[in-house]
């Protein structure tokens, strides 16, 4: 049972914290990047949905998706990130070269994208700070989640998460 509850923990953190930094980086990256007019010229229109499409308002409620991967993926490893020094930045490294440049699939950013895709070297390397500051923000938040825990940090995500999911979901309806 305790192992059920710390495995629960666990994907609450990883979950909440991806979720949420899904969310505030994802907005501020629409905004500094003008992602609705890249979206909509170019390459990019045939890779990407515009930014007013429904599904990408629901985006950030279905990251949750991808935090449970995230979680049973991360779970078997996450004494090495979780325990020692610099934990935040063994987890960053890794999303960086596991999630990021080498996927498996050709996406925006990754070595596979830039090998076998139309997709431009500046449209790929236009991707990468938004991913690059999110999955650094995540790895921060789950590092200092464990080595600082406070009800404080239940509160914040929790509050955080439900207004992510809440107002992406409003979006999708409402789109």
């Amino acid at each position: 049972m305790k192992k059920c509850k710390k495995y629960l923990d666990f994907f609450w953190r990883v979950c909440s914290a991806h979720v949420v930094s899904y969310m505030i980086m994802g907005i501020l990256a629409s905004f500094l990047f003008n992602y609705s007019e890249r979206f909509v010229a170019g390459t990019l229109r045939l890779y990407m949905l515009p930014t007013d499409s429904p599904l990408v308002a629901l985006g950030p409620a279905l990251q949750i998706i991808r935090g449970l991967i995230f979680t049973v993926v991360l779970w078997p490893v996450k004494n090495t990130f979780i325990e020692g020094e610099k934990g935040w930045l063994k987890l960053w490294v890794l999303f960086i070269g596991l999630a990021i440049l080498g996927t498996a699939g050709p996406t925006p950013g990754s070595i596979e994208g830039m090998i076998y895709t139309r997709v431009s070297m500046a449209e790929h390397i236009f991707f990468l700070p938004e991913v690059v500051l999110q999955t650094l923000v995540f790895s921060i938040i789950v590092y200092n989640w464990y080595k600082r825990p406070s009800r404080v940090w239940n509160l914040v995500m929790g509050i955080l998460f439900g207004l992510t999911v809440f107002f992406s979901t409003m979006a999708y309806f409402f789109a």
